[in-house]
């Protein structure tokens, strides 16, 4: 086998705090795969009624679209991108 050297995937954090409920997470999996990103790492914590979730996502699609999506989905309370990123958020 010989490594070919891949042009870099960007990298993005996303923040998302969403209500913990029955397949909030598999939701929450289903929309960034679906909108063309991996995740490279996420970390979920309980927060009394809601899930914080921090993901690093790759995809060379527009991270926007995706804030976008998850913002629609109704157990979401809130998207945030990490520091760095065009950052829009949306609190319920």
């Amino acid at each position: 086998m010989n490594p070919q050297n891949k042009p870099s995937t960007p990298s993005y954090t996303i923040n998302c705090r969403m209500t913990h409920e029955a397949a909030a997470l598999e939701r929450l999996c289903q929309v960034v795969r679906i909108r063309g990103f991996r995740i490279a790492t996420m970390a979920v914590e309980t927060a009394g009624e809601y899930l914080d979730i921090a993901l690093t996502l790759e995809g060379t699609r527009p991270i926007a679209m995706l804030q976008s999506q998850l913002e629609k989905l109704h157990t979401v309370a809130e998207v945030a991108l990490a520091a760095g990123s065009v950052a829009r958020s949306r609190s319920a």
